[in-house]
């Protein structure tokens, strides 16, 4: 009764599949098995690249903004003297450039500037941020560390700091100072114990004592050496910058467009702002030789089904011809053969994709069971994204159909007397 109410061409197209059994049942498992191909590989280098970036990204911001460098100044020297007769001789003047030395400053009216860039498209956060080199002094140890005032409201929504402390909290009041688990132990020091930390030089250095409030892991050892956080204005009062801060640190909706937001900000400010792209270029040529590795794995992928498709059909033809023929003497048109045989590449096609698409899902899930980290952890996180999914099934269909437009055309073409006497 179903196939009574399917058009001409499909009630052929699928007597023709299901009396070649063994020939579709073969293509059938080679579009599956390229289309399986296709999805994991793309999930497994979509969830790698994501991890490599979140673990970049993880302690810093996507832009970060600095104050201008001090410029060079040329230095003119001359003599001059009386000659023989008189006259006053000059030598020519040479410049001498000599680099100025690059002492901290603040972002010019940053609160403005914050404001600004916080209305641009494609801007989340914009947090302040005094940086600089300090010592930390616990008895008769000393320590060089890099001292961060921060505004924890801000900052933590661009570095999730909370989610790194192991031990006290982030409370970080005027008072307070959070380190890392490698500064920690060194020092020997825990939170609520105090520490000695001075910045700048001679007359014009300025210490403090701070309690510890926490005590943090980064996940790398230098960092939790030589990694400390403190309230902005304790900060600004110990690197002479009252009021000032010496970055503005930004993150944006697209990771990858964040060379291209920072390049707006310093057309629209005049204010050098670096992307994580730029800070770390060797890492994102590396990302980029993965996703174009990954593309022409999937384009010779698709490549050799298309193939397959293409040259099974080229059989069918050769094999349907007197049949071919016959439907042509009894008045099928070539429009309705063309269409039979592009029916007989989508179907292949499209049931290859569906059973590729669960393969390719149960090696995902097997993956994520299967690999793991030393403690149990799994490798990296894995997101079956159903827009893959759809997108693979698009595409295997539309490459059955290309595959299937030359044997059908060759079908189509075929006289019916020379077709019938074979």
């Amino acid at each position: 009764m179903f196939s009574r109410r399917l058009p001409f061409e499909w009630i052929v197209a699928l007597r023709f599949l299901r009396e070649g059994r063994l020939q579709t049942a073969f293509i059938i498992a080679g579009v599956a098995i390229g289309v399986a191909v296709i999805v994991f590989m793309s999930a497994l280098m979509a969830g790698l690249q994501s991890n490599f970036i979140r673990r970049v990204l993880s302690a810093s911001a996507h832009i970060e903004l600095l104050p201008p460098e001090q410029v060079s100044r040329p230095l003119r020297r001359g003599a001059q003297g009386i000659g023989g007769g008189g006259e006053v001789e000059r030598e020519v003047e040479a410049a001498i450039v000599q680099v100025p030395l690059q002492r901290m400053t603040s972002i010019d009216q940053w609160q403005a500037m914050a404001v600004q860039i916080r209305a641009m498209p494609q801007v989340r956060v914009v947090a302040p941020i005094a940086a600089g080199s300090a010592l930390v002094v616990r008895g008769g140890a000393t320590r060089a560390i890099t001292l961060s005032g921060i505004d924890p409201e801000q900052y933590f929504r661009i570095v999730d700091l909370p989610a790194k402390v192991v031990r006290g909290d982030t409370r970080l009041l005027g008072g307070d100072i959070l380190i890392g688990t490698e500064l920690a132990r060194d020092l020997g020091v825990d939170v609520g114990d105090t520490l000695r930390v001075s910045a700048g030089t001679g007359a014009g250095a300025v210490s403090t004592t701070l309690s510890i409030c926490g005590v943090f892991d980064l996940g790398n050892k230098g960092a939790n050496q030589r990694s400390t956080y403190v309230a902005l204005r304790t900060a600004q009062s110990l690197l002479g910058l009252p009021g000032g801060v010496s970055g503005l640190q930004v993150t944006v909706s697209d990771v990858y467009a964040a060379e291209t937001v920072a390049r707006a900000i310093t057309a629209a400010t005049g204010i050098q702002a670096d992307s994580w792209i730029t800070a770390n270029a060797q890492f994102f040529t590396a990302v980029s030789a993965q996703t174009t590795a990954n593309t022409a794995i999937r384009f010779f992928v698709g490549l050799s089904v298309a193939f397959g498709i293409a040259s099974v059909l080229a059989v069918v033809v050769v094999q349907r011809s007197r049949e071919i023929g016959i439907l042509r003497a009894m008045g099928i048109s070539r429009a309705q053969i063309l269409r039979l045989f592009l029916l007989q590449g989508g179907l292949l096609a499209l049931s290859g994709a569906v059973l590729g698409s669960g393969i390719g899902a149960l090696g995902l899930v097997l993956w994520q069971r299967l690999a793991r980290n030393a403690d149990g952890t799994p490798l990296f996180g894995l997101v079956m994204d159903p827009a893959l999914f759809a997108a693979a099934l698009l595409l295997a269909t539309l490459t059955g159909l290309v595959a299937a437009f030359a044997p059908a055309r060759s079908a189509a073409r075929l006289d019916p007397v020379v077709a019938i006497r074979g």
